[in-house]
């Protein structure tokens, strides 16, 4: 093939995508090999591909090729999520554009148009993940309400129903008005730094008198679902109003004045308006009291008739509050307004505020269900990578409660409850209607049931209730021959691929969904197979802006992947990603470095073309300084691979890739490249040039997890390959053991290179022009690098002489002193010059340290590290000033 001068991002990815799935490489079937298996956290089929899908995906893509490369059976399992809510909305948009509205048709035909939706637009995501290289195995993609996977999903509420853990009552829950449909409390967020809100304080006139009592609340459209004012039972301020009668404003309904622990005397005015229909709290507190509960708010946010005001009913909770805030000051009821921050509760989906409500919903207990899977991540055998999650993990679980997992939607799995009458209890639990109508046949003791209609539950079930079976159920693991119905148990031997890929390897996910899917994961896990679903859990972090914000599309400041990718190559951008993203901790993301990624790409296509471009001489033998070189690269490879081993290990993607980096490029193009490059216009030694092509495909192998595309299309370039033939199926570089005095002995010469670099440069000599290194010691002539030296900085030779040179630079590194003598090109006067103003400034500096060393109070307050500090900085100074002085009387 041939060697374009500049490497071409663009053609190369489409080129070898298009052979990596021909030739089916991503491809894994169980068989002999160590399984190596992540499953994809499933992005929403509403998605498109954001900078976070870039971070997730790239981590796992990484894994994935390293684990192929290593000889395992590397399987990583791809699919897409219903997301309920999203998707639902963005259905009624469509409708909405078409003029349909979601409550002129049934849900037959409104499941007709989602499926529809999601058929045109649900794999896009897909699509764009392979832009970035990512080596999934395509013929595993999955959909969670898949047929196979709503099956699953439907076992599972079933199973669970009849152990007793999933339940129908009563409670009070978060609702999105929006949305128009329950959510658990995890889908409840919170901003970090709370929200600004305004706490209203009103007068509640006392019953038979002329005084009243101030309350404080957030929320004034409540006080019409008023059925108690609470004040703390220690508050001495309110003894002489407890157990009297307070009238509500502006509907004037009495209602008892009580005490509660939970009221606190420090906030506010001490005094708690108990509304127990709108919020957890005063529910609660209601529950305590036997408190009356008044609903005055609709589903949709609305005000309803229990508002007792005829103009508020039908607008909307905040307009309504707006009023009543006016009311309240024309009557001259509002005390004050104080403005303070607090925590607002807002839908995960919507961002609309979330708003309390009593409802009849399912929920599952979650308390003796979790134990298992809090012990696993306490005991690592699940281990979270950060490790400070663990602790956040550890609380949740300890702390967990009840989930809501019923949805107010028509998209996603049918609750599968059939009810057959309008008593609390007259329903049942099935699989199938069929089955339903069994149970019921058998609960109500009948043969027929003719005259009986039988309805199912309207509610889906909440997305994460789908999800949570991701890692069992992409492997088939409820078909019916795997599950004893009995004990609601799996067994793994009866499923080839359950028992060969589960438990996975790696789940590689965001922080912010570690209770939402990881946690509920491995609860399953343990439920149903026993055991694990993942052996370590990687947190990414949060991609943030240079200025610290939350990328997103209403700032404008996240850029498209797709874009990028466009400008700076896959590979380019892969690296970018990686370079800022050390596990757990937010990316402050730059552009800049996506083309610090291309400008990698472009160094090592350089570096490709530059020994490609040399001639070999087969009759020259090789130089010691290329011998020399060849062992300590040999060297620096292991050290780098066992390094690498190390962070792989730990996780540690981001420290992996930047070391990877520097290996290639300081040690392989900056230093190996320079010691063993022929001189100009003349040919390389064979054996050089072949160990030359061995170390390229070695790092290039080192580097393909990172960026798949252009060390594939360098790898090809570099001898002929049979069709089918590929990097990443080629052998990660083993690990032997080394000398690590070559690299000790390396870092002095890297050293006196650079010292010697430093003074040309300083002195303006050409590199053209040859200069002598002289020594005064014996020893320093058997310096294993003295041939890299000479050739790297166009000296004639290291020479010995008894006695130091007159007329030279000098420098010591490793007890070693190195001389240059000055050439004709170097302005003996000015030297002189220089070295005399250097002396003079460190006899100034030593001045001003001695009379701080001299200074009592400084001796006696001072920690003693830092007294030592000041006498080494003396002792450094009066050391330089004896070498200056040597070399300035090295002048005459």
């Amino acid at each position: 093939m041939d060697i374009e001068k500049i490497y071409n991002p663009a053609d190369a990815e489409n080129k070898w995508y298009k052979y990596w799935l021909k030739n089916q490489l991503f491809k894994s079937i169980p068989n002999e090999k160590e399984p190596f298996t992540i499953v994809i956290p499933p992005p929403n089929v509403t998605g498109v591909l954001h900078m976070g899908h870039m971070l997730n995906n790239t981590i796992q893509d990484v894994l994935i090729r390293r684990a192929r490369m290593m000889g395992k059976n590397a399987c990583w399992v791809p699919g897409t999520d219903h997301a309920s809510i999203a998707t639902e909305a963005k259905v009624v948009t469509m409708l909405r554009e078409k003029g349909i509205k979601k409550s002129d048709i049934s849900r037959d035909e409104f499941l007709k148009y989602a499926w529809e939706w999601k058929n045109k637009y649900g794999d896009i995501i897909l699509q764009q993940l392979q832009k970035m290289g990512a080596s999934a195995d395509w013929d595993r993609v999955h959909f969670t309400m898949d047929e196979n996977y709503y099956k699953a999903v439907i076992k599972v509420f079933v199973d669970l129903y009849n152990k007793g853990y999933i339940y129908r009552g009563l409670r009070m829950i978060n609702w999105d008005c929006e949305a128009k449909t329950a959510l658990s409390n995890e889908e409840v967020l919170y901003k970090e730094d709370g929200e600004k809100s305004i706490l209203y304080h009103i007068k509640y006139k006392i019953k038979n008198g002329n005084n009243s009592i101030v309350i404080a609340t957030q929320r004034p459209e409540t006080i019409m679902g008023d059925t108690a004012v609470a004040v703390n039972p220690n508050d001495e301020r309110y003894q002489h109003l407890i157990g009297k009668t307070a009238i509500v404003p502006i509907i004037n309904r009495e209602i008892p004045i009580i005490t509660d622990d939970y009221v606190e005397k420090e906030f506010g005015s001490g005094c708690l308006k108990v509304t127990p229909a709108h919020d957890i709290n005063d529910y609660e507190i209601g529950k305590r009291h036997h408190l009356s509960v008044i609903d005055c708010i609709n589903l949709d946010g609305t005000l309803n008739e229990l508002c007792e005001i005829p103009e508020y009913i039908g607008k909307d909770r905040f307009e309504v509050k707006k009023l009543i805030v006016k009311k309240l000051k024309d009557e001259d009821i509002l005390v004050k307004e104080e403005e303070f921050i607090t925590r607002i509760g807002r839908s995960e989906r919507t961002n609309s505020v979330v708003e309390p409500k009593l409802s009849l919903q399912w929920f599952i207990k979650m308390k003796a269900l979790s134990a298992p899977a809090l012990h696993a991540v306490e005991n690592n055998e699940i281990q979270i990578h950060p490790a400070k999650f663990k602790n956040t993990y550890k609380h949740w679980m300890e702390n967990v409660r009840d989930w809501c997992i019923s949805r107010q939607l028509w998209w996603g799995h049918q609750i599968p409850a059939y009810y057959y009458g309008n008593g609390e209890n007259d329903f049942v639990v099935a699989e199938t209607k069929e089955d339903a109508i069994e149970l019921i046949k058998q609960k109500l003791n009948k043969t027929q049931l003719n005259d009986i209609e039988i309805k199912q539950d309207e509610d889906v079930l909440d997305t994460w209730a789908s999800s949570w079976l991701w890692p069992i159920a992409v492997f088939d693991g409820f078909n019916e021959q795997n599950v004893d119905s009995k004990r609601g148990k799996i067994n793994k031997k009866t499923n080839t691929e359950l028992a060969y890929y589960y438990p996975t390897n790696v789940l590689v996910t965001a922080p912010e969904i570690l209770f939402f899917w990881v946690a509920r994961m491995v609860i399953a896990g343990y439920e149903y197979l026993g055991e694990k679903p993942f052996s370590d859990v990687y947190l990414t972090g949060i991609v943030r802006d240079k200025q610290g914000r939350k990328m997103s599309k209403s700032l404008g400041n996240s850029p498209d992947p797709l874009e990028l990718i466009s400008r700076y190559g896959a590979d380019g951008m892969r690296v970018g990603m990686l370079l800022c993203s050390p596990a757990g901790n937010d990316l402050p993301f730059d552009e800049s470095l996506c083309e610090q990624g291309r400008n990698f790409a472009n160094k090592i296509w350089n570096a490709f073309r530059l020994i490609k471009g040399w001639e070999i001489n087969t009759e020259i033998p090789q130089p010691q300084s290329s011998k020399i070189a060849q062992e300590w690269f040999d060297a620096r490879c292991q050290h780098v691979l066992i390094n690498l081993g190390d962070l792989y290990a730990k996780f540690r993607i981001s420290e992996a890739l930047m070391a990877t980096y520097k290996f290639i490029w300081d040690d392989f193009c900056s230093w190996y490249l320079e010691m063993i490059k022929p001189a100009y216009l003349q040919p390389i030694d064979s054996l050089t040039y072949h160990q030359a092509i061995a170390n390229l495909e070695s790092i290039l192998r080192i580097l393909h997890p990172f960026m798949p595309f252009i060390t594939e299309e360098i790898w090809h370039h570099l001898f002929e390959r049979k069709d089918g033939e590929s990097i990443m199926i080629t052998q990660w570089p083993n690990t032997t053991a080394y000398n690590p005095n070559i690299l000790k002995r390396f870092a002095e010469a890297e050293e006196i290179v650079t010292q010697i670099r430093n003074y040309r440069k300083k002195q303006n000599i050409p590199f053209k022009e040859k200069i002598k290194i002289i020594v005064t010691h014996k020893e320093s002539l058997n310096h294993a690098f003295n041939s890299i030296i000479i050739k790297l900085v166009n000296a004639d030779a290291i020479q010995l002489e008894s006695e130091k040179p007159k007329n030279s630079f000098s420098f010591i590194t490793h007890n070693t002193e190195y001389f240059i003598p000055y050439t004709a090109s170097v302005d003996a006067h000015a030297e002189m010059e220089k070295l005399k103003q250097e002396i003079d400034y460190l006899k100034g500096f030593i001045e001003s340290v001695n009379k701080k060393l001299s200074n009592e109070k400084f001796m006696s307050g001072a920690p003693s590290n830092v007294v030592e500090a000041e006498k080494k900085k003396k002792t450094d100074a009066e050391q330089k000033i004896k070498k200056y002085t040597e070399q300035l009387e090295s002048f005459s």
